[in-house]
């Protein structure tokens, strides 16, 4: 799946474009590389992404293409 979809259906951003600005803003890295919006996202990927002073990192542990809002924090886990 690609990085601004997983962003957008797992919750971690809320709008696919925002997800799509954030990775194009070099905001967004995966298993520590900057990653555009393309990148496809594996099962055990690590993501971290940089909202201004603040980083959140979290571990893909599920994909799915879509989701209920409350099953959306099953697709991560917080590091």
């Amino acid at each position: 799946m690609r990085l601004d979809k997983y962003l957008k259906v797992s919750r971690l951003i809320k709008r696919r474009t925002v997800a799509n600005e954030a990775c194009d803003g070099g905001r967004v890295l995966v298993n520590d590389k900057v990653a555009k919006a393309s990148v496809n996202v594996k099962v055990g990927d690590i993501i971290e992404i940089q909202f201004g002073n603040k980083s959140t990192k979290v571990e893909v542990t599920n994909i799915q293409d879509s989701i209920k809002k409350e099953d959306a924090k099953e697709m991560f886990k917080y590091l």
